[in-house]
């Protein structure tokens, strides 16, 4: 097994779906992202979304909760390559974050990510710097978030 064999390059994962409930939306909002929209369902009505709203962070931070489930879920995927298992490590960041479409209270959204590629990091021997590019989609199909994400893994 190599790298990119273990890192699943070029394959889309689905990490699982979530349903936002209004209440989970007016907490999480009501503590990060306070706009009217998605803390209170007259103004929301009265706003350019129509109805309440998650805010994007909120639907970007799930993303996060189910991508590390999945890998919590998979952490004893055999490990066959050369050296230890590869160890994953903190992000350095994300670009491209980009909310595409609301996401609405009742709304269930699945999320997905794909590996792109990774490099050997000059700087830090021994790790490597994975891309992943991270999606979301509503029950029709219709792509909600996109990012691309960096995530640091000890590999020898």
């Amino acid at each position: 097994m190599n790298l990119d064999e273990y890192f699943s390059i070029g394959k889309t994962i689905t990490l699982g779906s979530h349903t936002f409930g209004a209440e989970e939306i007016k907490a999480f909002a009501a503590k990060y992202d306070p706009q009217r929209f998605h803390v209170d369902e007259n103004e929301a009505e009265h706003s350019v979304f129509g109805r309440l709203c998650a805010s994007g962070w909120h639907t970007a931070a799930t993303w996060m909760k189910y991508n590390l489930k999945h890998r919590e879920d998979v952490g004893d995927r055999p490990w066959s390559g050369p050296g230890p298992r590869p160890e994953f490590g903190p992000s350095p960041g994300f670009v491209n974050l980009k909310w595409l479409k609301p996401v609405y209270a009742g709304e269930t959204i699945t999320f997905t990510r794909r590996a792109l590629k990774h490099r050997a990091l000059a700087s830090r021997p021994g790790w490597r710097l994975l891309s992943i590019a991270c999606e979301a989609f509503d029950a029709g199909g219709d792509k909600v978030l996109e990012f691309e994400s960096s995530v640091l893994v000890k590999a020898g």
